[in-house]
């Protein structure tokens, strides 16, 4: 535009600067001259056209955003009352980005499971306790036809239905039996504290506190702790034990052992994983192991978390040798946690196994059926978890992340050499499923493998799959991997061929793995495939996973809030979810892409009308409308009702956007507001601006009133003009909103008469007489008016403009509807789909299955290390203990 001034000054208006001079300040040579206006007509429409994109573009969203945190902080649906946890928007920022999520990373503990631990079942040499059979079927009676044993010391979470295990502690004939529980009492970092006569359990971790409760309630109790011993009571008989040593827990050593002394006789309580546990067993301790191992197996198929006991007694030469090289080793000043770890290891060696014990980590409630619908959504759900392979498999079958028509490839080994074996034999065995089920075939195999590449839709294989060789009903491959095989897996050397096999996967179950290697496998997904994640964890071991997501969502648990602190949302359970994804979070990418739409479209015609006028005016600068109008025309005149939309609108309701889950897949292919759209708003405002203007002044251009007043001039126009733009976008809005409410009417047409009311008074003859200014607008309104032909003029193109809208939607929902319009519709008018329900397995055929497929145990030990340390050291004690060592110091 600053070009075409240029031209237009040097061919037309340096011929008359007798009229029109220009300023003294610019050349009288009509080419310098016409440049040098060219330069500051430049200037002028920077400032004229930068309605574009307005200020108010951003404060309207960002008011927007606020208001739909809010109505996360508001629902009452995501309100967890048995603790008293609310959901709450910590940031204002990635409301819209909820609706596009594509990858949710989660922990397991705290997360998918209640991470409140309770004692279930034991073995203890070779004999099982936990399981009730039934006197005459060889079948296991359920919880509901069997009453609980009660017990004097009763915790609110423990129950017990096994009688035999009951007998036989009474009985006090099995010496196993004692030190089974003794060492449950003693091997431990548990702190404890009176609170009215009632001992409560400070334990690191829910496993520890779950054991220590177990043995108190079988009448093993733990009381207290000084820095030197433990005093439990046993049998109703209180005995002091020696604290001798605490070989503290690591994720290395899985496992911990403490050293006592009763009576002069000094013994080694050891538990930890089974693995680490058999590797330590004397020679002859192999067929108990065998019989244990049996059992474990059993316990994992059910998802139960577990630990292996052993014992050693020690004579005290060899204790009082070791005690003198273990003191040499903590005093050294180089190498100190190796020799530690080594005298350990010289310790801890030809035990005697005690046994076995096995947890229960609960699902959450709603757990099963929100990992259900967030993958109908195309979610993909990775599973992050420090528990062993068994046990996170086990749980991702109870919670529907693995399903028996799945393809599960794991991978748990060790050496760099045979991850890369492990991944090169799962893609052939991938390639040749794919060929083989979808009739297809991959002429590039060197090229990176993508279902979309494959033209494939990796949730709707039934579509693809030849149905006569796919009678397994295929749905899809997961992924099992252990931390160590991730190491190598994460390289730089192997992380792409991860990256490609895990993509293609439906679910990813990654066991055993650090918070390192969260974080690295969340940067992996976000560096390399340029989508929207999301993780979620409860606990501190979360927080770097968390952080490294797009969104990190925090949930409100046992482990303290470290999590929520490092989250943008928090949420009391997981089940809540899916309300946050696929309501409040599909809601914003809905609400906030019609915005951008509008918006843009409402400032494209605004900005336009401007550029038509150019062409009348010689590219000066002069603007259409009135200096008011400009200023008001983004803050009154069209911002409300935009407003609305964006806080308000929904396409359906909040119930049936959770049961249509396939709907959420429009904002993770960014299908509302993209590049092609903004360019269809442009060109919407582009045509309507165009209308507006060439109609208006085409329809005024002779027109005469019959008193004889002329409409052609400047200021009518321009009112005419920025009437109608003000009536036509608003109207636009109205068609853009599905959900009408009488807030939104009332604002709507408040909006209009708005308009009109500040014309009004800004254009009377009052304001000329009282202010004593002479405004060229005055008598405007009323003369505009009172004509007939700017009630034509406005009727003509809003029908011209919106007449077309309104048929192209009604011809697109009744001939070519997308999945909204058949959802509003289902709504609108009642229509329910008949659901195809699923095939149910039946509880025993499931138990049988996942015990064949289980090979191992799962592995209950999540605290840190270092508390042992502070036990010894003085520097964590008991209260109680506190004040009895204070009044025995009193007496003395």
């Amino acid at each position: 535009m600053a070009i075409g001034c240029g031209f237009w000054e040097y061919n037309v208006g340096s011929k008359f600067r007798i009229y029109l001079s220009w300023e003294s300040y610019i050349s009288s040579n009509s080419r310098t001259g016409a440049i040098q206006m060219g330069l500051l007509v430049f200037l002028s429409y920077v400032i004229l056209l930068n309605t574009v994109v307005p200020i108010s573009l951003y404060i309207s969203i960002e008011f927007i955003r606020l208001l739909q945190s809010k109505w996360i902080d508001w629902d009452n649906n995501m309100y967890y009352e048995p603790d008293n946890i609310q959901a709450q928007a910590r940031t204002a920022s990635l409301n819209e980005e909820l609706g596009q999520i594509e990858y949710i990373f989660s922990d397991k503990t705290g997360t998918l499971t209640q991470n409140i631990m309770t004692f279930k079942k034991c073995s203890i040499r070779g004999k099982f306790y936990g399981d009730i059979s039934n006197e005459n079927k060889d079948n296991k009676r359920t919880t509901d036809e069997l009453q609980a044993i009660k017990f004097i010391e009763q915790d609110n979470n423990f129950v017990w239905y096994d009688r035999t295990l009951i007998d036989d502690i009474e009985k006090n004939e099995n010496n196993d039996i004692n030190h089974f529980f003794t060492l449950l009492a003693l091997c431990h970092t548990v702190v404890s504290e009176e609170q009215d006569d009632k001992i409560i359990y400070q334990a690191q971790s829910p496993d520890e506190n779950a054991l220590v409760t177990a043995a108190r309630i079988f009448g093993f109790a733990f009381l207290n702790r000084t820095q030197s011993s433990i005093k439990v009571r046993f049998r109703n008989k209180i005995e002091t034990y020696d604290l001798l040593n605490i070989l503290d827990f690591n994720n290395y050593r899985k496992r911990m052992s403490v050293i006592v002394r009763k009576h002069g006789q000094i013994i080694l309580y050891c538990k930890g994983a089974d693995s680490v546990i058999h590797e330590r067993l004397d020679p002859s301790e192999k067929n108990i192991m065998a019989l244990t191992h049996e059992h474990l197996h059993k316990v994992a198929s059910e998802g139960l978390r577990t630990l292996c006991l052993a014992w050693k007694e020690l004579t005290a030469v060899d204790y009082e040798n070791w005690a003198k090289k273990f003191k040499k080793a903590t005093t050294s000043m180089e190498r100190r946690e190796e020799k530690i770890d080594k005298l350990y290891e010289e310790i801890e060696k030809n035990m005697k196994l005690l046994g076995m014990t096995a947890i229960e980590d609960k699902l959450q409630d709603g757990v099963p059926q929100c990992i259900e619908r967030l993958t109908e959504a195309e979610i993909k759900i990775w599973m992050l978890t420090g528990d062993k392979i068994e046990t996170a498999e086990n749980i991702g079958f109870s919670c529907q992340l693995l399903t028996d028509d799945m393809i599960i490839k794991r991978i748990d080994v060790e050496t760099e050499e045979d991850v890369t074996i492990e991944l090169n034999r799962f893609r052939i065995e991938l390639i040749e499923k794919i060929e083989q089920l979808f009739n297809i075939h991959i002429d590039n195999q060197n090229k990176r493998l993508n279902w979309k590449n494959l033209g494939i839709n990796e949730y709707k294989f039934n579509q693809h799959t030849n149905k006569k060789i796919n009678i397994e009903n295929f749905q899809g491959f997961s992924l099992l991997i252990t931390g160590h095989a991730l190491v190598h897996a994460l390289s730089d050397q192997l992380k792409i061929k991860f990256l490609e096999l895990a993509t293609m996967c439906k679910a990813v179950i990654c066991c055993r793995v650090t918070p390192l290697q969260k974080s690295q496998i969340v940067e992996l997904i976000v560096k390399h495939d340029k989508i929207i994640t999301l993780a979620i964890g409860d606990g501190a071991n979360d927080v770097s996973m968390i952080q490294k997501a797009h969104i990190g969502i925090g949930i409100s648990g046992q482990e303290g809030r470290q999590a929520v602190l490092a989250s943008d949302y928090s949420i009391g359970q997981f089940r809540y979810l899916e309300r946050l994804l696929l309501v409040h979070g599909r809601w914003s990418y809905i609400r906030i892409s019609k915005f951008l739409r509008y918006f843009f479209y409402k400032n494209f015609a605004f900005t336009f009308c401007q550029f038509w006028f150019a062409l009348y005016c010689g590219f000066s600068a002069q603007t259409i409308f009135d200096a008011f109008f400009v200023t008001c025309y983004n803050i009154f005149f069209t911002t409300c009702p935009v407003l609305v939309l964006g806080v308000l609108d929904q396409d359906i309701s909040a119930n049936h956007s959770i049961s249509k889950p396939h709907l959420y897949i429009v904002g993770q292919k960014d299908k509302l507001f993209n590049r092609k759209i903004f360019v269809e708003c442009a060109l919407h405002g582009l045509i309507s601006s165009c209308i507006i203007f060439f109609f208006s002044y085409l329809c005024i251009l002779s027109s005469i009133e019959p008193s004889g007043v002329v409409l052609s001039d400047f200021q009518t126009f321009g009112f005419m003009v920025a009437t109608i733009l003000v009536i036509v976008v608003n109207l636009e809005n109205a068609l853009e909103m599905w959900y009408w409410t009488g807030i939104y009417i009332f604002i709507l047409l408040g909006t209009i008469l708005l308009h009109f009311l500040f014309h009004f008074i800004m254009y009377s003859t009052l304001l000329r007489i009282t202010f004593k200014i002479n405004y060229p607008y005055v008598g405007i309104f009323q003369v505009a008016l009172k004509s007939g032909t700017f009630w034509f003029t406005l009727l003509l193109i809003c029908t011209i403009l919106l007449l077309p809208v309104i048929g192209r939607e009604f011809f697109r929902i009744r001939f070519m509807p997308n999945e909204i319009d058949k959802a509003r519709l289902i709504q609108k008018f009642g229509i329910h789909k008949k659901q195809t329900t699923k095939n149910q397995i039946d509880p025993r055929q499931r138990q049988r299955s996942l015990s064949i497929r289980s090979t191992g145990s799962g592995y209950a030990f999540s605290q840190k290390k270092g508390w042992g340390p502070m036990i010894t050291s003085g520097t964590l004690r008991t209260k109680s203990a506190s004040r009895s060592d204070s009044r025995q110091n009193h007496k003395q």
